[in-house]
């Protein structure tokens, strides 16, 4: 079941915890949205840059 509110979890997370926040959020597997940021790391663009905005913005969940 996908979460409602966008948060950086504090179990599971390999770098921010990003992948998994937005993984929770809508339903997926952390693992799938982490091979998404990979592969789309081999196209041009901004992909590092939205990484550490999200980073920045998201909060990191409560205990």
């Amino acid at each position: 079941m996908a979460s409602t509110t966008l948060t950086r979890p504090r179990q599971g997370a390999v770098i921010a915890g990003v992948c998994a926040g937005l993984a929770e959020r809508f339903g997926w597997s952390p693992f799938a949205v982490r091979l998404v940021f990979l592969l789309s790391c081999l196209l041009p663009g901004p992909q590092f840059i939205v990484y550490l905005v999200l980073w920045v913005i998201m909060p990191r969940r409560p205990y």
